[in-house]
Order: structure tokens, then sequence, then C-alpha cells
């Protein structure tokens, strides 16, 4: 197995990148972890209340406030990550295991006392995922030109997230009014309706003890039968997601800016998204910024569909196409393949993660609107009962 001599991107970014989806279940785009690094989960400890309290936004905001705050405190490196709607996983060398733990403890203790939800928090060394008899091996996907980001795979990323949700591993929240930096975080596009019927938030996982090469084909029947439709389901269109002023998440934004009391912020936001708003909509291209090029990246950078030990989808989709969704997968459960979670809504969301509007490798986040991954989740563990 290899290891890292240091907290460069040495093994990640040695990886090369697979384009077409259709390999995502391929072994060869994956590549073992290395031994001496450690797996970070995060999730909402009761997503479904807050959902059922219409809390979307908050809950992807704190799964998307991970990603961004373990980001920074690496300095922008590239590490392998996962955002999972109510929650998100990654993964980290040895030397950068220090600044990940801070940035989780201080994300936790953000997400308490701003966006009032409770955030489990967990560090699991890759040595035990490997002491379970598992493997955790990651990818990099590449959906555009810009960017690409994680997949995992080897039963290790669902062990450590269930392992969480045992109390094992825990990274204890740091004190109260701890502000991890959330620079380059934002919500400011509106909901995005469905295009061609309905949004399908899609969970399938392996049921226990299936037949890897049976799970493999069921999901590569998934992906060919979805990558039919138009745009493959992508549920963001061409011109990418509505933009109004103010925007909704203008409130969430001004928590996660750092610097001076809340009224101070709101109102810094209220100034420079009204400046990104009048740019954006009249297409005013400002220095080497373009704002047709930005929304066409942020169309393509969308993370609407990903693999992390089970396939995760967020499709725009027909009515034909979710009956013949559903008919593929209840025949894979009832031959006891997998296990899955299918939710419906008129509306996917996106959560933003831009540390620079200048490089074209930002990415955007995507959930369902009315409860997205968490409520599919939901779905998935009562089938399981």
């Amino acid at each position: 197995m290899t290891t890292t001599p240091d907290g460069t991107d040495i093994f990640y970014g040695s990886i090369p990148v697979f384009r077409g989806f259709g390999s995502l279940m391929d072994p060869a785009v994956y590549s073992p972890l290395p031994d001496d690094w450690t797996v970070g989960v995060a999730d909402i400890v009761e997503s479904t209340k807050a959902i059922a309290n219409q809390r979307y936004k908050a809950v992807n905001m704190a799964g998307a406030a991970v990603i961004a705050a373990v980001t920074n405190a690496l300095g922008g490196r590239e590490f392998p990550f996962v955002f999972g709607g109510d929650g998100a996983s990654f993964a980290v060398a040895p030397s950068d295991l220090a600044r990940a733990r801070d940035a989780l403890a201080a994300t936790a203790a953000w997400v308490r006392q701003d966006l009032d939800l409770k955030m489990r928090v967990a560090l699991v060394p890759v040595k035990d995922i490997r002491a379970q008899g598992l493997d955790i091996k990651v990818a990099r996907f590449g959906p555009s030109a810009n960017l690409s980001y994680a997949m995992f795979s080897g039963g290790g990323l669902g062990w450590a997230d269930a392992a969480m949700k045992r109390g094992e591993f825990a990274v204890p929240a740091a004190t109260p009014g701890t502000q991890p930096d959330l620079s380059g975080l934002s919500c400011r596009f509106e909901e995005i309706p469905s295009a061609r019927g309905l949004i399908l938030s899609v969970l399938v996982v392996p049921a226990k003890g299936a037949d890897p090469l049976a799970f493999r084909k069921v999901i590569e029947d998934i992906i060919r039968l979805v990558e039919q439709s138009p745009d493959a389901g992508r549920p963001v269109p061409p011109d990418g997601p509505p933009l109004r002023w103010p925007p909704a998440g203008v409130e969430y934004e001004a928590r996660a800016a750092r610097g001076g009391p809340l009224l101070k912020r709101r109102t810094v936001v209220l100034a420079v998204t009204l400046w990104a708003y009048v740019v954006m909509r009249f297409g005013i291209k400002v220095g080497n910024f373009v704002p047709k090029n930005y929304v066409q990246q942020v169309v393509e950078n969308s993370d609407f569909r990903k693999y992390d030990d089970g396939l995760r989808m967020i499709l725009d989709c027909t009515a034909e196409l979710e009956r013949a969704l559903a008919e593929l997968l209840a025949k894979a459960a009832s031959e006891k393949i997998v296990r899955y979670g299918l939710h419906r809504q008129d509306a996917a969301m996106m959560t933003c993660f831009t540390p620079s509007v200048m490089r074209s490798d930002h990415v955007h986040f995507i959930d369902g609107a009315r409860g997205g991954y968490a409520s599919a989740a939901t779905a998935l563990k009562a089938m399981a009962a």
C-alpha cells in the first residue's frame, strides 16, 4: 500500500481523471487510499426533522460547509470529497489531519450556533477501515474540462459513516463562537424548477451480501437508462439556475462570513450580491470575468450524480423515466441485489463553493429542493426495516 511522505496531493493528484460517467463501476478507475490517510465523515443529526420543518437550505449549507472549511484550512489544495446533502465525506493525508480536525470541529460549532442544527463529525483512520476487511478506494470523475471530483468505493466509506452514527471516532465540536473559514461558500441561486416533469432524488446501495458483479450491472443499467434522457437528466438548465435579488440564501451567506456583527455582515452580503446580480443579469464583463463563461461552468461543474459506496443522483426527468427506474430498482431489490430510496419533488437546489470566480474549478452541490437525498435515505432505511 502506498503511503505519502508529506501533506501534498501527490497521491490524489496522481490519479488519472475519468470522463464518461458510464465508467463509474470500472474497478480500474479506483485507487486504494494510502494506509496512513484518514477519512472524515459528517452529517446532520435528525436531518429528517429539519427537512419536515422545511429547512432544506440550512441542511445543504451545513453539508457544503464541511467541504468549504476543510478546503480553506488546507489552503485550497485538492483532496477527495463528496457532498451528501445532509453531510459530507472526505479523505486527507497525515500532515493535513490536524488542520482538517480543527476545521471539522469549528464547522460543527458554527452549524450549531448559526444554523441551529446539530452536526456530528468523525475522523476514521484508513487502517481501522481495512481492519474490518473492507477497502476504501477513490477515483476522480471529470464532469467537465474545468474540474474533477471524487468517487469512493470498497465499502469503507459506508462503514465509516455507520461508525460515526454509533458515536465512534467522534470529533468534539469546538468551543461556541469558533468560526471556520467558509470563504467562497454561498447559495445565491434560486431553486431550479423541473423542466421535464419532476426532480428525482435517487440513492442506491448494495443489499447485504449482494454479489458485487450483479450490483455493478444494476448500476450500469441505471446509468445507461439515464444517459438516454436529454442532457443525462442534469437538473441545471443550459442558461444556468434562476437568479434574483436579494437572493433567498442571503442570511446563510451572512452567517458564513467572518468579521463584525451579523448586521454588518448582512449589509456587506446584500451589497456584494446586488453587484453580482447586476453583473450577471446584464452580462457585464468585469476585467477577465465573463458572466456567460461563468454560467456555462456553473452548469458543467454541478455534481448532480456521484458514487460514494452507493449511487447518488438528482435528476430532472419525465414520469416515464421515473417509472422505468422504479421498475428496474424494484426488480433488483426483490433479487436482493440493491436497497434504494427515491424521492420526488418539483425543484432542485444548488449550494456553491466558489473560492475564486476567476478560476474555472468552482463546484456546485446539487440536491432536491424538498428533502432531496435525506428523504431518499429515509425511504431506503424504511426498505431495510
